[in-house]
């Protein structure tokens, strides 16, 4: 049975196995970030048998049973782990430290020094896990240890994005992102001084950096990516959508593009190089190869999972197109889309090739963006098939992505709300 709730000391040790049973390695520590009185694991340290330790994020984590945690796949980041401002490793940080506590449920322990024995995991609805209560205990003079009492993590004082000294400001703002919106991130960071702003991009985990680039302006996103290691900067194009690293991609000079996307895997540089070969002003060159493609034999619980993954962006979320193999773009023939609201009227057994929209025209990879506006305006749509003129699906574009492209270069330094709506 899985554990919703483990404490970081037994998960240390622990054997990782991959989805088919075979060993990948073992916990050797677990990475979290604090936001003031709340703390989010993010990731294991797991030791392979080679001895590197590698960082595996807790999506990636299907099961943790009392002896072994097993994976979602056999899918994994081999980059050494290197902790990050902003981020702290349970076993390492905050073991041993010495905090506060003003729980009222142990007032004796008030003004009184007491060391982190272990941390407490507990997942929660969202799947997301949280530290829920610290294990500490009194130091007394002679450095014997009183008893062990259990804490709620929000009633320990000492701990903060940056450990259990003195606080650091850029540890503090990194922190913070984890409960900002991507647009706000950006928005933060480009009001920093060019240095500092360097600085904590350079800090940003590769998933963040790869969500919060495309919401910065052109100047911005190049201005960070020349300041890394070009062999990160295409690991961070690799963790981007095809069309915003696409994006990025086609503001740079060619030899670095070149360059960047040999160094990304074939099969993340591939649908980027077929982004870049559409013209700039074209409904092929805004959308993305990776919407929900899914065949007529689906069934609707099947559709909805694929709908509830939490990466795919809301915009590509509420219409799944069916082809027929390969589901890869170019995709075999397109057949036609079925709406999200049609998949929450139907029974969970229906097969969605039985209840496809066949009426609902498909944008093509020459259209305009004047006419990707006209089609989104005459539907009301947020997303659209883009096929070729054999009828094979390309992608999809959604209206996101279009406004983007549709309003002035410079729309990102202007705050969007006016002094009316203020």
């Amino acid at each position: 049975m899985s554990e919703t709730r483990v404490y970081a000391g037994r998960l240390a040790g622990m054997v990782v196995l991959g989805p088919d049973g075979d060993s990948v390695g073992r916990v050797r520590d677990v990475v979290v970030h604090i936001q003031r009185t709340s703390a989010e694991a993010l990731g294991l340290v797991v030791e392979l048998p080679s001895k590197r330790q590698i960082f595996l994020p807790m999506l990636r984590i299907a099961t943790i049973d009392p002896r072994e945690v097993t994976m979602v796949s056999s899918s994994v980041n081999l980059r050494p782990f290197k902790s990050r401002s902003g981020e702290l490793t349970i076993m390492d940080d905050l073991v041993g430290a010495k905090v506060h506590t003003d729980d009222p449920e142990h007032d004796h322990l008030h003004g009184k020094v007491v060391e982190i024995l272990d941390v407490e995991l507990n997942q929660a609805r969202t799947r997301d896990w949280m530290v829920s209560r610290v294990a500490v205990a009194e130091r007394t003079r002679l450095g014997r240890r009183g008893g062990v009492v259990s804490i709620p993590f929000a009633h320990i004082q000492g701990v903060h994005a940056s450990g259990t000294g003195v606080s650091d400001p850029d540890a503090e703002l990194i922190s913070s992102f984890h409960e900002m919106r991507l647009a706000d991130i950006a928005a933060a960071l480009a009001d920093l001084p060019e240095d500092r702003r360097h600085k904590i991009a350079a800090e940003l985990d590769d998933e963040m950096l790869a969500g919060v680039l495309p919401e910065m302006s052109e100047e911005l996103q190049t201005g960070i990516l020349n300041h890394v290691d070009i062999e990160r900067a295409a690991d961070v194009l690799e963790a981007m959508d095809p069309d915003d690293a696409a994006d990025v991609l086609a503001e740079m000079p060619d030899d670095t593009s070149r360059v960047l996307l040999d160094l990304m895997r074939p099969e993340d540089s591939e649908p980027v190089r077929r982004l870049l070969n559409f013209s700039p002003d074209t409904v092929g060159a805004l959308m993305t190869p990776e919407p929900i493609i899914l065949t007529p034999q689906t069934t609707v619980a099947e559709a909805l999972a694929h709908a509830r993954n939490p990466e795919v962006p809301m915009s590509l979320s509420c219409l799944i197109f069916v082809v027929r193999p390969p589901q890869a773009t170019p995709t075999g023939k397109y057949l036609g889309c079925v709406h999200l609201q049609k998949l929450l009227r139907e029974p969970p057994s229906t097969l969605i090739g039985g209840i496809l929209d066949l009426d609902l025209p498909a944008l093509y990879a020459e259209d305009s963006h004047e006419t990707a506006a006209r089609y989104f305006a005459t539907y009301n749509l947020v997303c659209g098939p883009v096929l070729d003129r054999d009828k094979h699906l390309l992608g999809a574009v959604a209206v996101d992505d279009l406004i983007d492209h549709m309003l002035p270069e410079d729309w990102r330094e202007e705050d969007w709300r006016t002094e009316e709506g203020a």
